[in-house]
């Protein structure tokens, strides 16, 4: 069995990557005002040309910037649609005392569209510096992220009376132009990240949800059909993927569960090629939600933690794939980490030394397990 020449690749990861010192540095002048956008610019290229290489000799096929330009996962994109408006980090306290900065607030102010590109440039310098056997990869917030966490509330009702079918049409259209944007410069590989059906799992996330108005039971197959919304303007020749992502910042998380509650709506109904699933823990439940994976579609599996340094063994890794085919055929899987190093510009309580012992153990295992092209 070999290794897929098209992406997800048996040996795949989810993005993001610890942030060196001095990007952090550049971008805390930055905020000072000590320096402008095109000196940033400069550094953040230096540490992307740099975590490309790195990548690449670890010896992964699918390679991105590394989110390095951006703070939040989702924020740095999705302010950038027309009609989204997002405030400050909130200062929240947490469960032991502590208080620690959460993201902004996104918002639908007016109507959503692409107002321009947002990723291009970004994929662009991504691209130039990648070798000839690399697949450039761009990760982007999933379209639920503008409904989810405010619900009805957070958009307006002034420019969406109601949200069924226009809200969604314009989202899933500002979404459709931004990956023909990227299309159009080569990107044939793109991720979108989503909490938002991996929160639909927890069942305190759900009784939020009920709070907001929205009926938890019901929301995962709405959601379904609004990504297929996306996927109905992605241009041929893309693979699009999906991660479910239960928090990841700095090692924290923010939900638990099985997939249960959203498996069908999420495997069965959505039109995405692929699914990257967080699998790292008992926060994760059984592989039983594997059953509704069709056939033509991949399932990377997140066995690999990236919240911390321990090593997980290659033969509980073999273990635990062995026991995913059990529902989902072998052909039709794959191994990752959970999530990415770093979904914020905090980073996670790791190692940067982990981040290649993580990706060579998934590497190693992928090829004993697959075999190699």
């Amino acid at each position: 069995m070999t290794l897929p020449l098209n992406p997800p690749f048996r040996a795949d990861h989810v993005g993001s990557f610890l942030r060196p010192a001095y990007l952090l540095e550049a971008r805390s002048r930055h905020a000072k005002g000590e320096i402008d956008a095109d000196a940033l610019r400069v550094v953040e290229d230096r540490a992307i040309a740099e975590i490309v290489k790195f990548q690449e000799e670890v010896g992964l096929r699918s390679v991105t910037d590394g989110e390095f330009r951006r703070t939040y996962f989702h924020v740095d994109f999705l302010r950038q649609l027309g009609g989204v408006s997002s405030g400050e980090p909130v200062a929240v306290q947490r469960a032991d005392g502590k208080t620690e900065l959460a993201p902004p607030v996104i918002k639908v102010i007016d109507k959503v569209r692409h107002v321009r590109d947002i990723q291009r440039a970004d994929f662009e310098f991504l691209k130039s510096q990648l070798g000839p056997n690399s697949v450039g990869k761009v990760t982007i917030p999933s379209p639920t992220m503008l409904h989810f966490r405010g619900g009805r509330a957070g958009v307006s009702a002034a420019h969406y009376p109601e949200l069924d079918p226009e809200f969604y049409d314009d989202v899933a259209r500002a979404y459709g132009e931004e990956l023909k944007s990227l299309a159009a410069a080569g990107c044939r590989y793109v991720q979108l990240d989503d909490t938002n059906l991996a929160y639909l799992c927890d069942a305190n996330m759900r009784a939020a949800a009920v709070g907001r108005g929205d009926d938890p039971n019901e929301l995962p197959h709405r959601y379904a059909r609004f990504i297929n919304k996306v996927v109905a303007h992605k241009p041929e020749g893309m693979t699009l993927a999906i991660h479910l992502c239960r928090g990841n910042f700095k090692s924290t998380h923010a939900a638990s569960g099985g997939y249960e509650p959203v498996a069908e709506a999420l495997l069965a109904e959505m039109n995405v090629d692929a699914y990257f699933l967080e699998y790292d823990d008992d926060r994760s439940g059984d592989f039983r939600p594997l059953r509704f994976l069709p056939k033509g579609k991949l399932a990377v599996l997140g066995l690999v933690s990236t919240k911390f340094g321990d090593m997980e063994s290659k033969d509980d890794l073999k273990r635990r794939i062995d026991e995913a085919a059990r529902f989902a055929p072998i052909e039709q899987l794959a191994l990752s980490p959970q999530c990415g190093f770093a979904s914020t510009v905090h980073g996670n309580d790791i190692a940067v030394a982990a981040q290649r012992d993580k990706l060579k153990l998934v590497l190693d295992t992928a090829r004993e397990v697959w075999g190699d092209a």
